[in-house]
């Protein structure tokens, strides 16, 4: 479920987080009703490894994080650009993600009117982080990047090896399908289960019953992927099929995101991708 932002990283280059007004965040690791299709028509563009791209650079007030995180996308002109449009339903989808991929945070921030955007940030462990501004412009899908750091003491954690389950607030996730392969479209599964059993009433979060980002362990790569099939009101499950295309080789960390009653979980697995 590769949208634009696979697409255009392979062309170019399960998981906690909240990507809703509040945000969900892991440290070691609108809701509708209306049917709607999962396979977005495409997604974010890059991997986020620049902070410039396609003319539109991404200015931080500060590289320091330490609370709300402000921020400004200039376009060519030199000038902050203040429209954008909506993707899943959003004008802007911004992360943090550690270094050791073992914290993350995926909220909606908001724009003043001047073009500064305000990231709702939560208290974050200290140590080496990347954000990553994803938006839309003028037709345009980018992805762009920076490295911050969250002041204090650090120490950091080896990165969980790969796997095909993860658990996440009572729920089980299966990682099934196709073996990754880097730079080759294949098929992914996620299955979801609750006390041995099969969960069919996932909620519709972002137009979709589930929303997949993966960093690449090396790097911080970003990629950004989606479910397939029509949303149809606060029925999805079991099962969750993924269009994936990992444009790199080796470990990477994948994010899941998913609404049941009212609550947004959020679960992470390492997948490696083989050259």
């Amino acid at each position: 479920m590769f949208t634009r932002a696979l697409a255009a990283v392979a062309a170019a280059g399960l998981l906690t987080a909240a990507c809703g007004g509040a945000p969900a965040a892991t440290q070691t690791s609108p809701t509708t009703t209306s049917s709607s299709s999962m396979a977005m028509p495409g997604m974010a563009m890059g991997d986020g490894l620049a902070a410039e791209s396609g003319g539109y650079r991404f200015e931080p007030a500060s590289t320091t994080v330490s609370g709300p995180f402000t921020f400004r996308i200039l376009g060519p002109d030199g000038r902050a650009v203040t429209e954008f449009e909506p993707e899943q339903t959003k004008l802007m989808h911004f992360y943090l993600v550690r270094s050791d991929l073992t914290g993350f945070q995926h909220v909606h921030p908001t724009m003043a009117a001047d073009g500064t955007w305000t990231a709702p940030l939560t208290a974050a462990q200290p140590g080496s982080y990347r954000v990553y501004a994803q938006f839309v412009v003028k037709g345009a899908d980018e992805v762009l990047g920076q490295s911050v750091t969250v002041p204090g003491s650090a120490t950091t954690s080896a990165l969980a090896a790969p796997s095909v389950t993860t658990e996440v607030d009572g729920y089980t996730l299966t990682v099934g399908g196709d073996k990754p392969m880097a730079g080759m479209t294949h098929q992914l599964t996620i299955s979801v289960a609750k006390d041995g059993q099969p969960v069919t009433d996932l909620q519709p979060y972002l137009d979709t019953y589930a929303h997949l980002t993966a960093f690449h362990a090396g790097d911080l790569a970003f990629a950004h992927l989606h479910p397939q099939g029509a949303v149809n009101g606060d029925h999805g499950g079991p099962k969750l099929t993924f269009e994936a295309m990992l444009p790199k080789s080796g470990d990477w960390r994948l994010f899941v995101q998913f609404q049941t009653g009212g609550v947004l979980h959020t679960a992470a697995v390492t997948v490696a991708a083989g050259s």
